[in-house]
């Protein structure tokens, strides 16, 4: 039977409005959409075409004119690409992931038989979260250090070494084992991805009985969850590629995808997940520090101190930063008054409150190189390609309209911020949270997001 189309007010109240049990099914209202998924043939198809891209990218970078106006490459990579993954994190999740180009070349080693395909060790489960933010760590210290974003080298070097370590891993264990426990970029997505307005799940009612467990497994030669999860075993949007794997594979018609609030996974999970209690806080001390070094003018002065180097003044900055973030999640907590459960375990209730910040900082930092650069992509392109025709199609976004709308995303991040710490405080730990504890806590986001709007110009 066809699913009642719900109303455009009925939509807009699960997108708006806070109720843990309300979502919509999709895959019902939109039987084109379950297709997409249950046909592999169209994700090959963005795949291939993505894989191309991506080799063609790294190419231009190793190869191409060094001189960044003269190489398109850079806005591809860090303006377009990189922008693209940020904005995908507040509508699908981590379906970005289920395209990557990096495992490409893994899962065609695994269909030639080239690799091991043993299981990954526990010990990757148990140290991932560390393993992949001091990678992620790595990679945002070698952007700034190196400049990556005005050398296509550097840049290209970049996207080899993520390349070779997700080779790496699949020839030896089966599966994306790479994208399960290691990939810095698969880790913050999953972060984001908390705040997504889609979630992928199985209906639980009808997983009860199977024996198969094809959603994992797989089936009649048909791999089944690339990142050894299964759709029963979807619970938050941590982990999921949303993929698809699952859904031709299931005989019980069982997976789904539901749009829902984009704070409900917060508020369940209250920051109980170490992977989100490291890298929000690194995340955001990363755009602190990267703005600190573009914008200040006593940056400068600041690295003469520590002899020029770009590596000390940089590593102060982010250590700093860090320390400071961890400071205010430890200072939330105790504002909190509770952070730990005798069913719960440890949790860290400032974590939630800080990811709308953390994630909408992140897009306003990328949309601003895009939106400044996007005016000489044609121009660069032309000189790259010897078209001088492209050359003269160059145009330039005002600063204060740049300035506008970077400033209403921040506050839309303020908005998430603050209305998570109020769900917390006024439904999951009713009456154990003072009121004032409560305006502190707000408060401390409303400083945050003060910092962020001065460092865009705003202010």
């Amino acid at each position: 039977m066809k699913a009642k189309r719900p109303t455009l007010r009925e939509i807009l109240r699960v997108i708006f409005v806070y109720r843990e049990e309300a979502r919509i099914d999709l895959f019902a209202l939109f039987p084109w959409l379950k297709s997409f998924f249950a046909h592999r043939k169209y994700f090959a198809l963005i795949r291939s075409f993505g894989d191309l891209a991506f080799t063609v990218l790294i190419l231009a970078g190793l190869f191409g004119p060094q001189d960044p106006s003269r190489n398109a490459m850079l806005f591809i990579a860090w303006g377009v690409w990189w922008t693209s993954i940020v904005l995908s994190w507040f509508f699908v999740g981590r379906m970005w992931c289920g395209f990557c180009p990096f495992p490409g070349l893994g899962r065609l080693l695994q269909r030639l038989k080239l690799s091991r395909n043993k299981w990954p060790p526990r010990w990757l489960s148990k140290y991932c979260a560390y393993l992949s933010t001091a990678l992620f760590a790595l990679i945002v210290w070698a952007e700034a250090v190196f400049h990556m974003k005005h050398s296509p080298l550097a840049t290209a070097i970049l996207l080899l070494l993520i390349l070779l370590g997700a080779t790496a891993l699949a020839s030896l264990y089966r599966g994306q084992a790479w994208c399960r426990h290691f990939c810095p970029l698969g880790k913050i997505i999953g972060s984001a991805a908390t705040l997504s307005l889609m979630e992928f799940r199985a209906l639980l009612e009808r997983c009860r009985g199977c024996q198969t467990f094809a959603c994992k497994r797989g089936k009649d030669g048909k791999p089944g969850c690339p990142v050894y999860l299964g759709a029963y075993a979807a619970r938050n949007n941590l982990i999921c590629l949303v993929c698809g794997h699952c859904v031709p594979l299931c005989e019980r018609d069982s997976p789904r995808l539901f749009l829902r609030h984009p704070l409900k996974e917060l508020i369940i999970n209250k920051g109980r997940y170490l992977t989100c209690t490291y890298i929000i806080p690194f995340l955001m001390a990363s755009q602190f520090a990267r703005f600190v070094q573009e914008k200040t003018s006593w940056y400068p002065g600041f690295k003469s101190s520590l002899f020029g180097s770009e590596a000390l003044a940089f590593s102060f900055l982010l250590a700093f930063f860090f320390a400071l973030f961890l400071l205010v999640i430890r200072l939330g907590a105790e504002l909190f008054t509770i952070y730990e459960d005798e069913l719960f375990g440890r949790f860290s209730p400032m974590v939630p409150v800080l990811v709308p910040l953390a994630f909408t900082g992140e897009l306003v930092y990328r949309l601003e190189y895009l939106l400044h650069e996007m005016g000489q992509f044609f121009p660069v392109l032309g000189r790259q390609i010897g078209v001088p025709l492209l050359t003269g199609l160059t145009f330039e976004i005002p600063e204060k309209a740049i300035h506008l709308f970077l400033s209403l995303i921040l506050l839309a991040g303020l908005a998430g911020a603050c209305y998570t710490a109020y769900l917390l405080a006024r439904r999951e730990f009713e009456g154990l949270v003072p009121t004032k504890n409560l305006v502190l806590i707000i408060g401390l986001a409303w400083l945050i997001t003060a910092f962020y709007l001065y460092f865009v110009r705003i202010y």
